[in-house]
């Protein structure tokens, strides 16, 4: 299933920006960017990794022939220029600081700095995105619902959550606010905001970990209404009746994704 394959991968390029998102701080915040999370998420875009000097640098060659290097420090400056010219202006030589013009080059870089810090993080991201083949059809949103039915029918609540959160990619689910997480439960829900601060949750999908059961709530809940979150607690943890139960979840979602204009198309980031 290479579009399986290919969603997983875009799945896990999001989470490796997110911690290195997460990592990033003020220089007087004492926090260190995520060099590992970071490393990761280059590997699986269009750089190639060069050392120069004591230079970590990860290149890529647009058509127009000058290369993008992104050096991986802890301001993750990106430039659009050579390597020499980068590693003048980043780990010079005492002999090349004697030069009026590298200097220059040295405390004044905005001629070839394109980013630093998140928007750079922001950057590499999408390209890796964009080199992945995310072209779908019906077939292929039908094999995930199958394996999702299969895991649930053989108790695999491992397979069920990777395929919940492939469906979620898919819808744009999100996981849950605090007033809607519950212990031992895998909660998925669809986000919407409205004027007033008023944001309405659902479809909710929830995954018991203890006994595999699954069900989807579909009205929209408000963060405003505390009953109805009382009543989506209840039930998601089954003590009340949901609109779609066990493996008919995922002819739900399946739907849902056919429905929603993903058919044959290619799902965006």
């Amino acid at each position: 299933m290479p579009f399986k394959e290919n969603l997983l991968k875009k799945i896990q390029i999001n989470q490796l920006s997110r911690k290195v998102l997460q990592s990033i701080g003020p220089a007087e915040s004492g926090l260190k960017m995520d060099k590992d999370a970071m490393r990761n998420l280059l590997e699986m875009g269009p750089y190639q990794y060069q050392k120069a000097r004591d230079l970590d640098l990860y290149i890529e060659q647009p058509d127009d022939g000058q290369s993008i290097i992104l050096v991986l420090d802890n301001e993750l400056p990106i430039y659009k220029t050579t390597v020499e010219d980068v590693v003048i202006r980043k780990s010079p030589y005492t002999k090349e600081m004697l030069s009026i013009r590298n200097i220059i080059k040295i405390l004044k870089d905005s001629d070839v700095k394109l980013s630093r810090k998140e928007a750079s993080v922001k950057s590499v991201q999408k390209k890796c995105i964009d080199s992945v083949d995310l072209n779908s059809d019906e077939s292929d949103i039908a094999a995930l619902a199958k394996e999702g039915t299969d895991s649930l029918e053989n108790g695999d609540t491992d397979g069920v959550i990777q395929s919940l959160s492939l469906f979620s990619e898919l819808l744009g689910y999100r996981l849950p606010p605090k007033a809607f997480r519950i212990p031992h439960h895998e909660i998925y829900v669809a986000v919407s905001e409205k004027t007033g601060g008023e944001i309405l949750y659902g479809p909710v999908v929830a995954l018991s970990r203890v006994d595999n059961s699954l069900r989807i709530i579909k009205d929209q809940v408000s963060n405003m209404d505390k009953a109805k979150i009382d009543f989506f607690q209840q039930v998601a943890q089954g003590k009340q009746k949901a609109a779609v139960e066990g493996p008919e979840v995922f002819r739900y979602l399946m739907e849902e994704v056919l429905g929603s204009g993903s058919r044959s198309s290619e799902v965006l980031g």
